[in-house]
C-alpha cells in the first residue's frame, strides 16, 4: 500500500522548527518522514542548513512512531563513510526500527568545501559503492582495516550499534546510478516520477525492495502565492541535467535560476490548494513505481500545508 511522507527541508528551517515539524508530521499521520543533508542551502533565499545528526537525535526523542531517514547523505567527501557509520548507528539506537540511512553520491555544493577534488560521476559511484561497504563492515561490531582505492579504516570498531541495523536506501537520477542501488542498497531514492529509471532498479535486483520518491509542492491559500513562493524560494526545481551536481556555490545557483521563469517552476513544484492537483501528482509517482511519496511543502508555511494534507489528502488512504 502507498505511503505518504513529509520532507524535513533542513534548507529552508532552522534546527527547532525542523523538530517541531517532526512531530507536528507524526500527530497528523504520515508514515514517515525524510530529511535534508547539506552543508549549503542551494540559494541563499533558502536561508538554512544546520548538521542534520543532532536535528536527528532531537527528532528521535521527540517522536515516538515516526520513520525517519536522511535524503540524502553523501559519505564519500566532506565526511568519511565511517563517521557516517558511527552517526547512523547512534541514530537507530535513539530511535529502534525507525531509522533508515539515505545515501547519494553528492553535489559539488556540499562537497568541495574542505578544498577536496570534485570527481567525475564514475568516479563518484565508484567511491560510492567502497564506502557503502565500509558502512555495512563496520556495522558488523568487530575491529576492522581496510584498504581500498578511495578510503582506509585502521584498527576501527563501533561500540554502540542497534539491535535493529537500519536499511540503506540509495539514491539515483538515471539508470547506472539506479543499477548501482538495486546492487548495493536495501531501498530506492529518486526525486522524479520517472518509470524508467524505477524498471532498471526492478530489472538489476530491487524488485520488492522500498522506492522512496519526493514531490515538490507548494500549498497557499491562491494559486498566484503559492507560486510566488515557490519561484523564489525553490527556483531550481526548474534545473535540470548535471548542474544540480556541477554547480559549487549558492549564487551560481541563483544565476542559473534567472533562466527559468515562474511558470516553468509551477509545473515543477506543485502549486496552489486544489487537493485534486496534489493527490494526481502523488498517484502519478505510485504509477511509476513508488510505494513511498514523501511531499516537500516550500516555504515558511508549514501549518497550512499540515491542516490541509490531513483534511484532503492523508484520509484518501
Amino acid at each position: 500500500m502507498l505511503k505518504i511522507g513529509y520532507k524535513l527541508s533542513s534548507e529552508e528551517h532552522r534546527p527547532q522548527d525542523l523538530i517541531a515539524q517532526a512531530r507536528r508530521a507524526e500527530q497528523c499521520g504520515f508514515s514517515f518522514a525524510m530529511i535534508s543533508d547539506h552543508f549549503h542551502p542551494w540559494i541563499d533565499a533558502q536561508g538554512q542548513s544546520p548538521f542534520v545528526w543532532p536535528v536527528i537525535g532531537a527528532i528521535a526523542q521527540a517522536t515516538s512512531k515516526l520513520l525517519l531517514g536522511t535524503a540524502v547523505t553523501c559519505p564519500t567527501i566532506r565526511l568519511h563513510p565511517g563517521i557516517i557509520a558511527q552517526a547512523a548507528a547512534t541514530a537507530a539506537s535513539m530511535m529502534p526500527g525507525r531509522f533508515i540511512l539515505g545515501l547519494g553520491a553528492g553535489e559539488n555544493l556540499n562537497e568541495h568545501i574542505f578544498g577536496d577534488r570534485w570527481p567525475p560521476v564514475r568516479i563518484r559511484h565508484a567511491m560510492l559503492k567502497e564506502a557503502v561497504g565500509i558502512i555495512r563492515l563496520l556495522w558488523g561490531g568487530k575491529q576492522e582495516n581496510f584498504s581500498g582505492e578511495y578510503y582506509q579504516v585502521e584498527n576501527a570498531r563501533l561500540y554502540t550499534l542497534p539491535d535493529e541495523l537500519p536499511p540503506i536506501a540509495l539514491a539515483a537520477s538515471g539508470p547506472i546510478a539506479a543499477k548501482l542501488a538495486a546492487e548495493i542498497g536495501d531501498s530506492f531514492v529518486g526525486t522524479t516520477a520517472d518509470a524508467e529509471v524505477i524498471d532498471v532498479f526492478n530489472r538489476s535486483g530491487g524488485s520488492g525492495k522500498p522506492r522512496y520518491g519526493e514531490l515538490a509542492v507548494c500549498w497557499a491559500e491562491n494559486q498566484n502565492q503559492a507560486e510566488e513562493t515557490a519561484y523564489k524560494v525553490w527556483p531550481i526545481s526548474g534545473l535540470s541535467g548535471p548542474l544540480m551536481s556541477e554547480l559549487a556555490l549558492p549564487n551560481y545557483f541563483e544565476q542559473a535560476a534567472t533562466m527559468i521563469g515562474k511558470a516553468a517552476v509551477a509545473k515543477t513544484v506543485i502549486c496552489g490548494p486544489d487537493p485534486e492537483r496534489h493527490w494526481e501528482a502523488i498517484q502519478e509517482y505510485e504509477r511509476a513505481g513508488y510505494d513511498h511519496v514523501f511531499v516537500h511543502q516550500v516555504g515558511a508555511d508549514q501549518e497550512g500545508f499540515f491542516q490541509f494534507y490531513e483534511r484532503k489528502i492523508l484520509p484518501r488512504l
